[in-house]
């Protein structure tokens, strides 16, 4: 009898140890994957500590216009009183951004401030109309945006050499041409390696990329930008196809529409890897400082909210 009771007590304990178990199973699958996903969680960040007090603080004061915010002032992209500026990663830039706005771009939507505050010693941003020439820059600079005539990172150098300066070997005729008479007669070899050496030199000074332009604004908005005639000629640049994280994505458009900070990012990822030819080790990681903090912030709590 004994027996028989232990062993009945023994079965349900187990019928009801593997009912308790399928429940949390059908619970855990019944947890959106988005809340349980973390793509940035592999970023190599400093420590955001600072924006964990900030947080439980509430919003505080910028220290130049003293409006109140959070984090950090989007107009004077500046941190706030309550975000020590030293606290705050500063990351240094293989090139120069400018980043031309939309007028019409919430500033407390945008995310080029980010790359601001995060580097600032390398970006700008512009409130369109108001946009430098770039004309006489145009042999090293190029505009990230997708269409017919973008080329992708690791043809930069290539398609640059067409906007080569004026008056350094514009082609190769340019550097055999006969010499003058009074000059000494140069040797068919020693010709050839002259021609080589500028061909060469033409190639390092014209294909060297130094700024790269970035639209802030919606996808919506961007034609009257992207048909400025400052504009026009420049190398358009076309990113590779990446989903993006932004909570404000826009709808009716793909998850590869990426936000600014986002763009940024992953261009200089493959910039540094496709043209700089080095290995990738975080270094531009910290451009998703504030990005990635305020991505969990809001997953976790749309993931509370059961959305």
């Amino acid at each position: 009898m004994s027996l028989n009771s232990s062993t009945l007590l023994n079965e349900e304990n187990s019928q009801g140890l593997k009912r308790s178990t399928e429940r949390l199973e059908s619970l855990e699958l019944q947890t959106p994957s988005s809340c349980r996903d973390n793509p940035l969680e592999q970023l190599q960040l400093a420590s955001q500590e600072v924006l964990e007090k900030a947080k439980k603080s509430g919003r505080s004061k910028c220290p130049r216009c003293s409006s109140s915010r959070m984090f950090y002032c989007y107009t004077c992209f500046v941190p706030v009183e309550t975000v020590p500026a030293k606290e705050i990663p500063t990351v240094k830039l293989p090139l120069k951004i400018d980043i031309i706005k939309h007028p019409n771009e919430t500033d407390g939507k945008s995310t080029a401030v980010h790359a601001k505050l995060l580097a600032p010693d390398d970006v700008t941003i512009y409130k369109y109309p108001c946009i430098p020439e770039y004309e006489e820059q145009r042999h090293e600079i190029a505009l990230i945006f997708p269409g017919p005539s973008s080329v992708s990172v690791k043809d930069i150098a290539f398609h640059l050499q067409k906007y080569t300066k004026k008056g350094v070997c514009d082609n190769a005729d340019d550097c055999s041409r006969e010499p003058f008479p009074k000059q000494a007669k140069i040797e068919p070899k020693e010709e050839e390696k002259n021609l080589n050496e500028c061909i060469s030199r033409n190639r390092s000074e014209g294909t060297r990329l130094k700024k790269i332009i970035f639209i802030d604004s919606t996808w919506n908005q961007t034609n009257k930008i992207i048909t400025d005639e400052r504009l026009q000629g420049l190398l358009q640049i076309e990113l590779k196809t990446r989903k993006t994280c932004f909570w404000r994505h826009q709808k009716g458009k793909p998850d590869t529409y990426l936000s600014t900070i986002e763009a940024i990012y992953y261009f200089l990822v493959d910039y540094h890897q496709e043209i700089l030819k080095e290995n990738y080790k975080g270094q531009y990681d910290n451009l998703l400082f504030f990005f990635s903090f305020m991505y969990t912030l809001i997953k976790n709590a749309r993931c509370s909210a059961g959305k």
